[in-house]
């Protein structure tokens, strides 16, 4: 398969992520879910790259970008739950209320 076919994947899965991201302001469990697909699509770019120039370099990153993707998920869903504890809402708009 030809690497140009991953790359367009790759900027269609990542516009798709930028574009939920920014029209969905309401939400916080689903703009997560967006960032998660943007991450993955770097992952998808970094392990292209990697067996375009034969190189073990862009699954290392790859691997890094997954590590740093699920403490995200993990930091993400605690202060979801936090929140959703404290205000029986995922409104985004309301979490400024949050500042202490």
């Amino acid at each position: 398969m030809s690497s140009g076919l991953f790359l367009c994947t790759c900027i269609v899965l990542f516009g798709m992520g930028a574009l939920g991201t920014f029209l969905n302001r309401r939400n916080f469990l689903i703009m997560l879910l967006c960032i998660e697909v943007m991450l993955l699509s770097v992952n998808l770019v970094f392990l292209t790259g990697s067996v375009t120039v034969d190189d073990l370099n862009g699954q290392l990153m790859a691997l890094w970008v997954l590590t740093a993707a699920a403490a995200e998920t993990a930091l993400g869903l605690a202060l979801c739950v936090l929140y959703f504890r404290l205000r029986s809402t995922l409104d985004v708009e309301l979490i400024s209320l949050m500042k202490g």
